[in-house]
């Protein structure tokens, strides 16, 4: 197996084909932390952390040497209250109101398989992978609260995957105020701290900052991750680059308030730490009462972000998601969001359905607007009937319309919101999170479904499923436009208000697991404001996101770029839409904006009934180019061969297939120059003894020539044009 546990040496190894991580059991039975990293032998490691050196002000827990202290090991799962300043795992206020938690070694259990979490999202092993999981469990004699650290280890993808439980087995109750997913302790300085920032229709733009003994941290406190903070961050060596250094990646499986962070200590050491964010968190735990914490996916690289981008890519296109449309080709499609806002009728959507088929898509998307008395933002949701008098009857005979014009049929759904002019609101005023005695905050004119409620799930349930199950729908697109504020349900009393946050997170992984998997042939594409809701929790329920709703090429190649080190090109929805860009007023070529749309799912957000006939030939040129490409771009790996923040003016990525016998350059160029020049741009991932040929040019390299001396692109095109290169083995 993947785990071992040594018993005389009281330590455990799990490893994978490039991956050691180890841990051991203290003489005082606190569980340290020993080593993660590249493949190392089957050492005694606990000779490397023999010694222990008395430090002032740092306490010694009762009955232990007085050279060992907790705030200067190295832990597994540090305490809290006990002698350890640094960032706790663990906050637990007792029912003395005592804040203390000082949890070891009470046992653990090895097995075959990938363990899995009570109502939360979890990564799955396939059959005949070879996964494993571990136990261990640490437990405060004192309290009787027991904490057990789940391990999940996949050894051919180099994946670990960390989660915890809490249960109280004490007779009196607790709360738990803190609670991370992983804690990582290394006994050295000299790391970065990468992380995706932004905000609404610029999100995960990517910012590196160096670990110092002030705290590298970011969180959302928003009730969903938010534009703002992606749960998805890398530790890495100071000089790593795509190709070189130590990175450990990170990603969230929560949807959720979150945080994470690095700090150096007082000793130049390092912890790195993820869960959920403790600001506005409190969980009640009665006795035998248990909480468990999401799943965070470790990928640890020895060489650059590249290797570890490329096990993140592969975990989550084939561990994450059971949708049929993980291996399936996925439609093309054109929505009509941008083209029409609210402002249609039946015809006018069938129209512009007519004219995406001519555009070569498979697949029409009617957006928001087609239910209850919808026809703006300020009025409808939550009444979810079909307006008959806007769609100029039923839902059926539109959809029939678009089937026979030969494309697919999709829906726009926001299922947590509600307007107060509707009618759900009228009848359930109650119904919605609001703190008594407060005029909620508004946000796109929209309150939010207190979906921590068994009714209003049941109804909400009940309402999109007779929907969906009594019309021809295969799409669905899931969004979420607005933060969460004024968090109070009516259903909970006021000591348990401080669980709102977490179980409405809780009732939105139920909402998915009654409408999404009971839908197994819809394909679902989530979406919260573009990307507010982007992170590998939804990757297990939707096999894409729709990235951002910033649709200008030129700043959706750092959109897009940053949000490639975690998430694989095949999650990431992508159009074209018109220009000049609503939002930006920048006009860039169709060209450029179909490669930069590559780069993802492909689709259309522009009204087809006002496009040229020559438009439409150069849109089904483009859309018959990407299904050409489809398997190297969705299957293949992925390489950032240039950054969009860099100032080379231009922009390069890549994607190989995997048994490396063909792959796709797209070059952007985001700035003109004065004058003529050539940049060289190097592939990467070929098979160096191999013989290639450059699509349309007169070239022939081998794949060690082509990765090391690059191949010509010239930079005068000018501003915001682009180039494709379709290379292939001979």
């Amino acid at each position: 197996m993947s785990i071992q546990f040594d018993a005389q040496t009281k330590t455990f190894r799990l490893e994978t084909l490039k991956t050691s991580y180890v841990m051991g059991i203290s003489e005082y039975g606190h569980l340290l932390h020993l080593y993660f990293g590249k493949k190392i032998g089957n050492d005694d490691i606990r000779v490397l952390f023999a010694g222990k050196i008395k430090t002032g002000f740092c306490p010694v827990p009762n009955g232990c040497d007085k050279k060992y202290s907790l705030n200067t090991l190295p832990q597994e799962f540090s305490s809290d209250g006990v002698g350890d300043f640094r960032y706790p795992s663990i906050t637990v206020v007792n029912s003395d109101g005592s804040y203390a938690f000082e949890g070891k070694y009470e046992g653990h259990r090895i097995y075959k398989g990938k363990y899995r979490l009570d109502g939360l999202p979890s990564l799955f092993a396939n059959e005949n992978e070879k996964a494993d999981s571990i136990e261990i469990d640490l437990k405060d004699s004192v309290t009787g609260v027991c904490v057990t650290l789940y391990y999940g280890v996949f050894e051919e993808k180099n994946i670990i995957t960390r989660a915890v439980t809490v249960k109280n087995e004490g007779s009196l109750p607790v709360s738990l105020r803190r609670i991370m997913s992983f804690s990582l302790d290394f006994r050295r300085s000299g790391f970065d701290f990468i992380h995706f920032y932004g905000h609404a229709y610029l999100e995960r733009l990517t910012e590196r900052q160096h670990v110092t003994h002030a705290a590298c941290e970011i969180s959302s406190a928003k009730g969903i991750p938010g534009h703002e903070h992606n749960p998805s961050v890398i530790l890495c060596d100071s000089d790593a680059t795509e190709d070189f250094g130590e990175c450990y990646g990170a990603a969230l499986l929560y949807t959720g308030n979150f945080l994470c962070g690095a700090k150096l200590d007082q000793f130049n050491q390092t912890r790195f730490v993820m869960g959920i964010n403790p600001e506005k968190f409190e969980f009640i735990l009665g006795c035998k009462d248990k909480f468990t914490a999401p799943e965070a996916v470790l990928s640890y690289s020895s060489e650059g972000f590249a290797v570890m981008t490329h096990q993140f890519h592969d975990i989550f296109r084939e561990n994450a998601c059971k949708s049929k449309y993980m291996k399936q080709r996925r439609p093309v499609l054109v929505n009509n969001w941008e083209a029409t806002r609210f402002d249609f009728n039946g015809d006018k959507i069938v129209d512009i359905a007519i004219e995406g088929k001519k555009l070569g898509a498979d697949l029409f998307v009617l957006d928001d607007g087609w239910f209850g008395k919808r026809n703006s933002d300020s009025a409808g949701l939550g009444d979810w009937t079909v307006n008959r008098e806007k769609m100029g009857g039923e839902l059926s005979d539109v959809i029939k319309r678009v089937n026979d014009a030969g494309l697919m049929f999709g829906l726009w759904f926001e299922p947590e919101m509600i307007n107060e002019d509707s009618d759900l609101y009228r009848n359930h005023p109650d119904w919605v999170l609001k703190i008594p005695g407060r005029n909620p905050a508004l946000c796109r004119n929209q309150l939010v479904l207190d979906i921590t409620r068994p009714d209003v799930r049941e109804y909400l349930i009940k309402s999109i499923n007779d929907i969906l199950d009594n019309n021809n729908i295969e799409y669905v697109k899931w969004d979420f436009n607005r933060y969460l504020t004024d968090v109070y349900s009516l259903l909970a009393d006021s000591r348990h208000q401080g669980e709102v946050f977490h179980r409405f997170v809780l009732g939105f992984y139920n909402l998915l697991d009654s409408i999404i998997l009971t839908h197994p042939d819809i394909l679902f594409e989530g979406c919260s404001g573009g990307g507010g809701r982007f992170d590998g929790a939804m990757l297990c329920y939707q096999p894409q996101i729709w990235c951002s709703d910033q649709t200008d090429a030129v700043w959706r190649t750092k959109i897009q770029y940053g949000t490639s080190f975690a998430y694989p090109v095949s999650s990431m929805g992508a159009h074209v839409s018109a220009c000049p860009n609503k939002k930006t007023g920048r006009t860039v070529s169709f060209k450029t904006r179909a490669a930069v749309a590559m780069s993802g799912t492909f689709g259309y957000e522009l009204d087809t009934t006002k496009m040229t006939d020559q438009e439409k030939e150069e849109c089904a040129h483009y859309t018959e180019l990407f299904k050409k490409y489809y398997d190297i771009i969705t299957f293949g790996d992925y390489y950032r061969l240039t950054s969009p923040f860099s100032n080379s003016g231009y922009c390069a990525w890549e994607h190989v297939s995997k048994d490396k016998s063909e792959c796709l350059v797209t070059v952007v160029t985001l700035e003109a120059l004065p004058q003529e020049h050539t940049a060289y741009i190097k592939p990467k991932g070929l098979d160096e003894n191999a013989i290639y040929i450059i699509e349309g040019a007169d070239i022939k390299l081998t794949g060690k020539t082509m990765m090391n001396a690059g191949i010509p692109f010239n930079m005068f095109i000018g501003q915001y044009e682009s180039r494709q290169y379709y290379i292939k083995k001979i």
